[in-house]
Parts: structure tokens; C-alpha cells; sequence
């Protein structure tokens, strides 16, 4: 047994697509499920995360550090990570997804100069370090920015 294999016992999960209050009958009628009387079981419940005036966890806990909104997730790969494709092969960000080198684009993929590359390619991504452009093209390959 694995994780990716775990699934609810047989039976155990309903489905959450029924009608609620439609008559004894349904087996949900009545209170449709809220019990009787109480603040629950009016309209205007209160919203998830509500402590009843009481000041919630998500306002009493800190907030940290700062998220910049202009900031950019770039992938960064290493030379030496290029070395699976074949001599003369063209490289490109959906390349590199089908190799499992990267699993996600996000806001581009930038080329590191770290390790050493042997094969001549043509390599088609959003970024290089100065170091890994010149290994490139040492090796008579090309460095083109999409």
C-alpha cells in the first residue's frame, strides 16, 4: 500500500449533491440537516473562521516577512542538468517539461553555468548566466532568449 493509493472505504463517502428539506420522506427534511433553533441554524451564520467576537487565530497570529507582488518565480536549471538531450538537439522550456527536468514554467526558466556541458544544442529559454551562454556557445551551440 502506498499513499497515492489510499482511497475511502467502499460506501463510506455520500455524495454532497442531494436536496436538503424537501419532506420527511428524503431523510432530510425538517431542520434540513441544522439541528434545531440556534445561531447555526438561521440565515446570516456567521463566516468560517468566526469566534463569536472573540479576536480570531488568523488576526491574533503574526504576519511575516513580505511578499513583493512584482516579483518573478524563475526555474533555475544548471548546464549540467542539458546533458540528458542529444547532440544538435533543440532545447525549450516543453523540452525540458516531457525530460522531467523541470515540472512547472512559471514565470520563465533561466540556464546556470554550474557543471560542464558536451554536447552541441540549441538552447531556446528565458534567461542565461554570463557563464553558461559562453559554454554554450564554446561548444558551438547557440543561446536564443524566447
Amino acid at each position: 500500500m502506498e499513499l497515492s493509493n489510499l482511497r475511502p472505504a467502499e460506501g463510506s463517502v455520500h455524495s454532497d449533491n442531494f436536496r436538503r428539506g424537501r419532506g420527511h420522506a428524503s431523510g432530510n427534511g425538517k431542520t434540513a440537516g441544522k439541528g434545531h433553533k440556534g445561531q447555526k441554524a438561521r440565515s446570516g451564520a456567521p463566516r468560517p473562521g468566526f469566534e463569536g467576537g472573540q479576536m480570531p487565530l488568523f488576526r491574533r497570529l503574526p504576519k511575516r516577512g513580505f511578499q513583493n507582488i512584482n516579483s518573478k518565480h524563475i526555474v533555475a536549471i544548471n548546464l549540467d542538468r542539458l546533458e540528458v538531450f542529444e547532440d544538435g538537439a533543440e532545447v525549450t522550456v516543453d523540452a525540458l517539461k516531457n525530460q522531467g527536468i523541470i515540472k512547472k514554467e512559471y514565470d520563465g526558466v533561466k540556464i546556470l553555468g554550474s557543471g560542464e556541458l558536451t554536447k552541441k544544442l540549441t538552447v531556446k529559454v528565458n534567461a542565461y548566466s554570463a557563464s553558461a551562454k559562453e559554454k554554450i556557445e564554446a561548444l558551438g551551440g547557440t543561446a536564443e532568449v524566447i
